[in-house]
């Protein structure tokens, strides 16, 4: 009776790990998150994805991030198409896609045309410089978010520290094009990483 073939245990870590029920479960989580991306997405998007829903961790979350940035269009965009194809194949990218895009379009366009009206009013600029200071400091708390995912990282926190110096050197002192930052500072250390994890 010992012999007796007994059913494979489930693996934990799936087991540990939400995911999206189905494609509409996607769509509907996207729209919300794109709804609440006012000034910027990337601090929602963390706090959704990796805190809230679970669906992934910091460090997943910071390597699909490098990727989606290095991917032409819009980072965010970019991201979801990733997660959706993840987990659903293109039903899924498409999904998520439309989620991030649908609702959200709708709503700039009736903004746009109400901001036309009002653009000139003094309150109307005071309230957008507004906005901006709130989504320079979201974009930071969530850079902090992430340093401390790091921690892991097989380069270790003083090279990941100079590369991210040297990167923020590049574009807020020297302000150089994206276009040479990724190539030059994300190959460098691209080669780097590889370097230290190839057996």
């Amino acid at each position: 009776m010992a012999d007796e073939a007994l059913p494979p245990s489930p693996d934990p870590l799936a087991m540990e790990r939400p995911q999206p029920r189905n494609p509409t479960d996607l769509f509907w989580s996207f729209t919300w998150l794109a709804l609440q991306g006012f000034g910027g997405v990337l601090a929602v998007v963390q706090r959704e994805l990796v805190e809230k829903k679970r669906w992934m961790t910091n460090e997943e979350f910071i390597e699909d991030w490098a990727v989606a940035q290095i991917m032409p269009g819009p980072n965010v965009v970019n991201l979801s198409i990733m997660i959706g194809d993840r987990y659903f194949g293109l039903r899924g990218a498409f999904a998520a896609l439309a989620g991030m895009l649908t609702f959200p379009l709708m709503l700039v366009l009736t903004l746009a045309v109400v901001y036309a009206q009002f653009a000139s009013h003094p309150a109307v600029a005071g309230a957008l410089r507004g906005m901006g200071a709130v989504a320079a400091g979201l974009i930071a708390g969530v850079g902090i978010k992430l340093f401390v995912s790091i921690k892991n990282h097989p380069l270790g926190r003083p090279l990941c520290v100079a590369l991210a110096g040297l990167t923020i050197v590049a574009m807020a002192v020297l302000r150089l094009p994206l276009f040479w930052i990724l190539p030059v500072l994300g190959g460098a250390a691209c080669v780097l990483t590889w370097r230290k994890i190839a057996p």
